[in-house]
């Protein structure tokens, strides 16, 4: 594990300075294909930190791939600086705006990563990037005057009671849109995942309710032969509400904890959601590997939902919150009404 960076006078100076200039290639892009300053300063709280800005960053600088994509829909490269923690290949629309950000780390950016590049402005997924042997707290940049923002989605708990994982998922689009000056770039992305969200929503009107919803496991990893399921605060809970299922370990207030297989035969799934992450390319990552896993063992192929093969795979990384959710949300949609529970 490595220690917290110490900086020096130089590089703090020059993290002061990006944060009230810098420089950017939007300066030669034409002003109209561009995201411009808003006539009013954005000012707002992110997990418990207000977040103000004068003047809209110029070196942003993105510490997870789920930050990345959502600042490359809203049109922001080249008010980028660096990326970090890519997990799975950057999806085609994205990927010749990706190809002008520099990468800072492969995997997680240390102190030292991040600083050398001069960040005005750092946007992570989870607060769990930003600790001491990461990229630093966020008191830390907040000293060297280098605002930070975390979605709204990893700090439910900071929000107005009542919202749901898309509705902070939206709030984080709009929030980083004021910063930018790039308002209507986020209000047609909302208004697009809206509309997305309300389709999958259809179906729960045309399934059954009550006890006789289906009932559903997602699968995301197994580790060690263990398998990691989705808890209740993780987003496949919001998902199965929405299209008419239940995720059956929502007794489990966890995202993502680990299970045994019993625990997953003692539950009995009409259905088993597959997260593909064969990209990540750690054992038991695949789709590939999940169903031999289950197959192969003696109790959990027996599961009707096993034995039938009602089982949908969907790309992992989607299954948690991010710009690209809403694909996997018709994905289920679809995937519910292919199996017959949709009347």
């Amino acid at each position: 594990m490595r220690h917290p960076a110490r900086l020096g006078t130089a590089l703090a100076a020059a993290l002061v300075l990006a944060a009230t200039a810098g420089c950017s290639a939007t300066d030669t892009e034409p002003a109209a294909e561009r995201p411009t300053a808003s006539a009013r300063a954005a000012s707002f709280a992110s997990c418990g930190r207000q977040v103000s800005f004068a003047q809209p960053p110029r070196r942003t600088v993105a510490l997870d791939q789920t930050s990345t994509e959502t600042l490359l829909e809203l049109g922001l490269q080249d008010r980028m600086a660096g990326t970090a923690n890519l997990k799975t290949k950057i999806p085609a629309q994205y990927a010749a705006a990706y190809a002008k950000v520099p990468v800072i780390a492969p995997k997680i950016a240390t102190g030292e990563q991040l600083r050398a590049a001069t960040p005005d402005f750092v946007v992570a997924a989870s607060t769990d990037l930003f600790t001491k042997d990461r990229a630093g707290t966020r008191e830390e940049l907040d000293a060297l005057k280098v605002p930070t923002f975390v979605s709204a989605v990893d700090c439910p708990q900071q929000n107005p009671a009542g919202k749901t994982p898309f509705e902070l998922l939206f709030s984080d689009y709009e929030n980083l849109g004021a910063v930018f000056g790039a308002e209507d770039r986020a209000a047609g992305l909302v208004a697009a995942q809206r509309a997305a969200v309300a389709k999958a929503g259809e179906n729960a009107a045309k399934v059954p309710g009550g006890a006789d919803q289906p009932t559903v496991v997602y699968l995301y990893s197994v580790f060690n032969g263990m398998p990691y399921v989705a808890g209740r605060t993780g987003l496949p809970s919001e998902m199965s509400r929405i299209v008419g299922a239940k995720n059956a370990f929502d007794d489990i207030g966890e995202d993502w904890p680990e299970v045994t297989w019993e625990e997953v035969v003692k539950r009995d799934p009409d259905f088993i959601v597959i997260g593909d992450l064969s990209e990540r390319g750690r054992p038991g990552d695949s789709a590939a590997e999940k169903r031999a896993a289950m197959t192969a063992h003696p109790v959990v192929s027996r599961l009707a939902a096993v034995r039938d093969n009602r089982i949908l795979e969907v790309p992992g990384i989607e299954l948690d919150p991010s710009v690209r959710s809403v694909h996997v949300l018709g994905l289920l949609a679809d995937g519910m009404k292919d199996l017959g529970y949709v009347r």
